[in-house]
């Protein structure tokens, strides 16, 4: 009997691979779930690029597309390993949320390795733990995908892209590298609508599609560098002071602020920051569950109001 979802999507298709015609209710029986939620995990393997096909009808079923046949998948006990935490480290940093494939390689795994050292990788799986790992902003995995493969390939890419204030504008961008730092993804190159070397926040990225325009990518371009230059260089429109009744760990664990500067005062941690956008610093307040006083300045007392009459009307809805 299997309980995981993603190991009982994995059961479907190991039982279509053996019987090759399988009736909704014969697996909904083997399975031990209803015929509707059957019909789930045959949407996952079809979203997972896997070729399901039903026959329609009262004496209808399910089977593989004629002559497909999974690969086996060999891996060293090493190798495993090795996969399993690169995978655990996906899905704690956000990323895996974006796409179901990350799941299915975990539990394709767990489900081809011999016991002892299905033992071991769930050992890793149950016992890592990822300190202060949660992203500010996950990007979309396929957005992560094609930036890359432009970046590799030295292909322009066209862009979706919806700037700090909401407005969403259309470019053509030739992409350099592609950075995670402190909690956000990045990707730096040279935008052709703004005409200048831009850094463009991949969250912020609605739609990517790479073309076949080639561009020549710097030579010896240190992507990490030039992505730390351009951050230095932002300019931050509010400076921020507000004292927060915690401990110096958990105001730093809490607060997010890569910019911040933390001091211990008065039984509690003053925060020095400077940030571009109110609005968002009042949510990050409102969710620390922590008593703050706010410094300077004032204008985020006006955002902080309005940030919490907007959650007092999501309430009484």
């Amino acid at each position: 009997m299997v309980y995981r979802p993603t190991a009982r999507v994995l059961t479907v298709l190991e039982l279509l691979q053996s019987y090759g015609r399988m009736t909704g209710p014969e697996l909904a029986n083997r399975l031990e779930v209803n015929v509707r939620t059957v019909r789930d995990y045959i949407e996952t393997l079809i979203d997972l690029g896997i070729p399901v096909e039903a026959e329609r009808g009262r004496y209808g079923a399910y089977r593989l597309r004629p002559g497909y046949k999974l690969p086996p998948l060999i891996f060293t006990e090493d190798e495993a390993l090795a996969l399993t935490l690169s995978l655990l480290a996906a899905r704690e940093t956000g990323l895996a949320q974006t796409s179901p494939a990350f799941e299915g390689s975990l539990a394709k795994i767990e489900r081809v390795l011999p016991s002892a050292t299905r033992e071991r990788v769930q050992a890793v799986e149950q016992t890592v733990v990822f300190e202060n790992s949660t992203p500010y902003a996950t990007p979309s995995f396929p957005i992560v995908m094609a930036l890359s493969s432009a970046v590799q390939g030295e292909c322009c890419i066209y862009l979706h892209y919806r700037s700090p204030s909401g407005e969403t504008t259309e470019r053509t961008f030739e992409p350099y590298g592609v950075v995670s730092h402190d909690g956000y993804w990045y990707t730096i190159g040279y935008c052709r609508l703004r005409q200048r070397r831009r850094l463009l926040r991949v969250d912020r990225i609605i739609q990517a599609d790479v073309t076949d325009e080639p561009f020549q990518r710097p030579p010896n371009f240190d992507t990490l560098a030039e992505v730390q230059r351009a951050l230095a260089t932002v300019p931050r429109a509010w400076r921020i002071e507000v004292w927060l009744e915690t401990t110096l760990q958990e105001a730093q664990g809490k607060t997010r602020l890569s910019k911040g500067h933390f001091t211990e005062v008065d039984g509690g941690v003053l925060v020095h920051s400077e940030v571009q956008d109110l609005p968002w610093m009042a949510s990050l307040l409102a969710g620390l569950d922590i008593p703050f006083v706010i410094h300077h300045p004032p204008e985020l007392r006006t955002a902080l109001r309005e940030h919490a009459l907007t959650m007092l009307r999501y309430a009484e809805q």
